[in-house]
């Protein structure tokens, strides 16, 4: 018996969502860092955001309301982490210029020895890292 593959019957990646207390201002958030386009805005619960010249339908990152959404507490706490997103960037400084006037706060905790990486947290409270 032969098993069948994903690429066999073409799962792909859809969108990466990240839960928050508001879909639009966050989408608006990743929207501006990326400088990626809104499209699935049909109302005030999901919003999704693609790269220029994609489409609905494409990969991107959609941002889910949730009514009883606590932030996560990274790095321990009650509410973990889960998971992050990394952004390249060329220069750090710039970036964390960038992430800052966009809303975003440097965190307490900075794991990387060698500062290859600074860890942010988003408007929501989710943790991402620009990665040079």
């Amino acid at each position: 018996m032969s098993e069948t593959t994903a690429s066999q019957t073409q799962i792909s990646l859809d969108v990466v969502a990240l839960d928050c207390p508001d879909a639009r201002a966050l989408a608006g958030f990743y929207a501006g860092l990326l400088d990626w386009e809104v499209v699935g805005e049909s109302d005030d619960d999901w919003v999704t955001i693609v790269p220029p010249g994609s489409g609905e339908g494409d990969q991107g990152l959609a941002f889910q309301r949730i009514d009883d959404y606590v932030a996560p507490t990274w790095p321990g706490g009650s509410q973990p982490q889960q998971f992050h997103l990394d952004l390249r960037v060329a220069d750090l400084a710039a970036g964390e210029r960038v992430v800052l006037a966009a809303g975003a706060t440097r965190h307490e905790h900075q794991p990387s020895g060698s500062g290859g990486f600074v860890v942010y947290l988003d408007p929501a409270g989710h943790p991402f890292c620009l990665v040079s």
